[in-house]
């Protein structure tokens, strides 16, 4: 198992996926994400995550959701509903260039 450079625990699964940080070639660097996985897919995640935004002419805060494609390796196999931390990677495919690094146990929404 590889250092992947950031601080999260390790997949205790296996896995072949050539596109997997922890088992595969796949380097990681640049942004960082926390999210909620909406949708899946044979082995990609659409994670949606929510950003607030101060506008001082109102003095309120604007509530914005985003999504964004991950790629969601089988020694991770993040499910609908799971806390997950997502990270940049290279072009995965069109649409994707992320990658789920780490579930957050026991959290569920």
């Amino acid at each position: 198992m590889r250092d992947i450079g950031y601080d999260v625990k390790p997949p205790e699964n296996e896995c072949n996926d050539e596109n997997c940080p922890f088992h595969g070639k796949l380097s990681v660097r640049g942004q960082v994400f926390r999210g909620k996985v909406v949708k899946t897919y044979e082995k990609s995640a659409v994670i949606e995550r929510e950003l607030l935004r101060y506008v001082p002419k109102y003095e309120r805060y604007l509530k914005k959701i985003s999504k964004l494609h991950a790629h969601n390796p089988e020694c991770i196999d993040a499910r609908e509903g799971d806390i997950v931390t997502v990270v940049e990677c290279r072009p995965i495919s069109k649409t994707k260039s992320f990658v789920i690094i780490e579930k957050t146990p026991g959290v569920k929404e």
